[in-house]
Order: structure tokens, then C-alpha cells, then sequence
């Protein structure tokens, strides 16, 4: 017997797939990626939420249980596939680092579901989804601001500093600019309370032109 009637008249390299376990594979991928677009929705702390993004983990997760379920029955499919898909290149910008957290999870638990890895899968999700979300909620208390204050004089300096140092838990400099006629600062600030009285107080110093207010997530270049 040569080797290629081997390959054909042997069952080793395919396996049927039932209509029932394919339906469970993707009913439960798809439950998997509703459960992923609800965490991402309620711990997003971005500036402008992408609904077509997190539409897409549920999508994605789904695709690759298909694909798994693909490989798991045919080896010599599997070996095609796999040349298929590494020649195939993304070139989407990735605005935010836990976005790529997020595609891998999605990915993970399609490729769990395509295995019949389910256990695994439900509890991975839960933990994973509880860790994201816990520490998307720490964030908040700590989360930092930028004052940018644009002023006339360098004595009206000190009196911002004094005035910061009072309301601020903790500050740091970022940046100071002067451009001829007036001086603008920039200040990280973690405030004990609301920032909306610093903000005020700030504004009604004499010869402060402008205060501004930024939200800021750590990434900040002059």
C-alpha cells in the first residue's frame, strides 16, 4: 500500500462533525463573547467607546471555535490551514494596550470552545472578567489629571504651587512653557476630592488667564 492510499482509505485524518456539537461550539463561543463585550463595556475608561470593536470579540470568538472545530476534524486540514492563515497580516492601529487583552481573550476562549474545553473556558472567563473589571474600578480612585494654566507673571507661580500643594494629595510638574508674554504649566495632580473647587480657586488668582482640566491616563510627551 502506498502512502497516498493510506491517506485516503484510512478514517485517521477526519472526523465527522455533528450538527449538535458544532451548535454547541458556537452557541457557546458566542456566550463567551457577550459575556467578554459586557466586561469591556463596563470597565472601558477610554475616551470614545468603540461598539464595532467589542462587537468584534464576539465575532472573533466565534470564528476561531469554527476554525478550531475546522482543524480538530481533518489533521491534513489543519496543516493547510495553518500555512493559510500565517501569510494573513492586520495592520490595525491599536489605540489602547488593553484592547490587545481583550483580542486575545476573545481568541482564547473561541479556541477553547472549538476544542471542547468548556469547563476551562467558563471558569477562565469569570476569573479573567472579575480580575478586569476589579482593577478597572481601583482605577478610578487613583486615576490622575492634568492642569494646564496659562498665567502672566512669575510671581503668580508660587501662588499656584501654594494653592495646589493645599488641595492636592499628591502633584508633580510636567512641563512649563514660556512663550514671550505668558507662562503655561502643566501639573499631574491626584486630588483628594472633586478637582471642580481647585479648578476655581486656580481661575481666581489675579493674572491667571486659563485653567484647563485633562484627564490622563499616564502617557503624556511634550
Amino acid at each position: 500500500m502506498t502512502w497516498q492510499d493510506f491517506l485516503q482509505n484510512t478514517d485517521f485524518f477526519s472526523t465527522d462533525l455533528s450538527v449538535t456539537s458544532i451548535a454547541y461550539a458556537l452557541l457557546f463561543s458566542f456566550a463567551l463573547g457577550l459575556f467578554i463585550f459586557f466586561i469591556y463595556r463596563v470597565s472601558y475608561k477610554g475616551v470614545m467607546y468603540s461598539k464595532t470593536f467589542n462587537l468584534t470579540l464576539i465575532a472573533m470568538a466565534m470564528i476561531t471555535s469554527t476554525i478550531i472545530l475546522a482543524i480538530t476534524s481533518n489533521i491534513i486540514l489543519s496543516l493547510g490551514m495553518v500555512g493559510a492563515l500565517s501569510i494573513v497580516r492586520y495592520r490595525t492601529a491599536i489605540k489602547d494596550p488593553i484592547d490587545v487583552v481583550y483580542l486575545f481573550w476573545a481568541i482564547g476562549m473561541g479556541i477553547i470552545s472549538g476544542a471542547g474545553l468548556w469547563k476551562l473556558a467558563l471558569i477562565s472567563s469569570v476569573v479573567i472578567g472579575i480580575i478586569l473589571f476589579v482593577f478597572s474600578k481601583i482605577s478610578d480612585v487613583q486615576m490622575p489629571y492634568l492642569l494646564v494654566i496659562s498665567y502672566r507673571t512669575e510671581e503668580t507661580n508660587d501662588l499656584v504651587f501654594k494653592l495646589i500643594e493645599s488641595e492636592a494629595k499628591r502633584y508633580r510638574l510636567k512641563s512649563k512653557v514660556f512663550n514671550g508674554e505668558n507662562y503655561e504649566l502643566t501639573v499631574e495632580i491626584r486630588v483628594r476630592e472633586k478637582t471642580a473647587g481647585l479648578i476655581n480657586k486656580i481661575g481666581g488668582i489675579k493674572n491667571v488667564n486659563s485653567v484647563a482640566q485633562l484627564g490622563y491616563d499616564g502617557d503624556f510627551a511634550v
